[in-house]
């Protein structure tokens, strides 16, 4: 029985059978394949991955930046995450520019104490006595704005409605009136312009000199420089700028004015606005446009150029902030600019800006005098060398009464 049992064994061996476990190797490949799949089954089932808008959702709901996501809308969460820093970006921008914006007037209003302290201390030490004059409290000052190639029309002005020499002197310490032609110097300083200017200013003694390059495109510059130059020197309650081809009454100017005097921010003048001229080659056109809105636009409403009047206040908010007021081309346009989105009170004076005769000769007979004459067709007196004479001696007031 031992040797059958055995030779059985051995066939089967031989016959390809497992040896070692008695398994045949079909049982074991079906085993094999049987297993592969319940387990491509079992993963299928537990870990299906899940779309993308529920990835997003979840992202949603963890973090809480985005809201609430409705299933149905597919969204990239990276181009979220992108705007949001964008937006941190901008708002981190436009913080540190208002901080900049508030040292830049810290800093120009340190600047300016500064000057004036080292000033004092100057005139302190050479003894010099203008310090105190120029403390001295007035009622305005006005500066006529002039250039190099209008000395007749200086002249003109001085043989009309401007007081001369003694008369220019009285003015001053009687009514607290100051009236200064106000001029810069040549693009060559120390050169015939400045010295044909020396001698005419030895003559008169009626000119305030500014650290200014003289031009016609420089008129914005010029105004900023005169009311810093002004407001630092005198102690007025009023700044007056006027062209010198205008005609001024000087006492119906006062009048008008000390109804003011006491009021803070004032801003008075022939208030106008007109339309923004953007294409080259035109009077008064504005190369920056484009930053008062679609084509056709008007300006903000402000004074005319050809004389206006500020109070304190605001001639030293100019003083303090002159390096970061912006100017555009015209200067009237500059001026009303730099008051925008300040407490200011615009007064429309129409007194200031009345025709030359007939006009101001029939509101003066009627008992309604101007304080300021000139021509809209010239922006001043057309041929104010040679009518300022007529235009005085039909429209200007009576000196006794001033």
């Amino acid at each position: 029985m031992r040797l059958k049992v055995g030779s059985r064994m051995q066939r089967s061996g031989n016959n390809g059978g497992n040896v070692s476990s008695g398994f045949s190797t079909k049982l074991v490949s079906l085993f094999c394949i049987a297993s592969f799949c319940f387990g491509v089954f079992v993963v299928n089932r537990l870990w299906a991955v899940p779309d993308l808008v529920d990835t997003d959702k979840n992202i949603a709901a963890s973090t809480g930046k985005y809201g609430n996501i409705n299933p149905a809308i597919k969204c990239d969460h990276k181009k979220i995450d992108a705007s949001a820093n964008g937006d941190r970006r901008s708002h981190a921008i436009k913080t540190l520019d208002k901080t900049i914006y508030s040292l830049e007037m810290q800093l120009a209003a340190a600047r300016e104490a500064k000057a004036e302290n080292e000033k004092k201390a100057t005139d302190a030490k050479s003894g010099n006595n203008s310090s105190n004059y120029n403390a001295q409290k007035v009622f305005f000052v006005m500066g006529i704005i002039t250039a190099f190639s209008s000395r007749k029309r200086r002249d003109s002005i001085r043989e009309t409605w401007m007081p001369q020499a003694d008369a220019l002197k009285k003015l001053e310490k009687d009514k607290r009136i100051v009236i200064r032609f106000v001029i810069g110097h040549s693009a060559t300083p120390g050169g015939v312009l400045d010295r044909a200017l020396d001698a005419e200013e030895a003559e008169h003694k009626d000119f305030l000199r500014l650290n200014h390059v003289e031009g016609y495109h420089e008129l914005s510059s010029k105004t900023q420089i005169y009311f810093s130059t002004a407001v630092s020197k005198w102690d007025a309650d009023m700044y007056i700028k006027v062209d010198d081809d205008v005609h001024v009454n000087l006492g119906i100017l006062s009048s008008l004015l000390s109804r003011h005097q006491s009021k803070p921010r004032i801003y008075i003048g022939c208030m106008k606005s007109g339309p923004v001229l953007g294409h080259k080659g035109v009077k008064y056109h504005e190369p920056e446009y484009w930053k008062f809105g679609e084509e056709g636009n008007k300006y903000f409403r402000h004074a005319t150029g050809q004389i206006y009047a500020i109070s304190k206040d605001l001639a030293k908010y100019i003083s303090v902030n002159r390096d970061i007021l912006h100017r555009y081309a015209n200067e009237d346009v500059s001026l009303g600019s730099w008051f925008i989105g300040l407490d200011v009170d615009h007064i429309d004076e129409r007194s200031l800006c009345c025709g030359t005769p007939p006009d101001c000769e029939w509101k003066a007979q009627a008992g309604n005098p101007c304080a300021a004459s000139f021509d809209w067709s010239c922006s001043g007196i057309c041929k104010s060398v040679e009518r300022m004479v007529q235009v005085h001696q039909l429209c200007g007031e009576d000196r006794d009464i001033f």
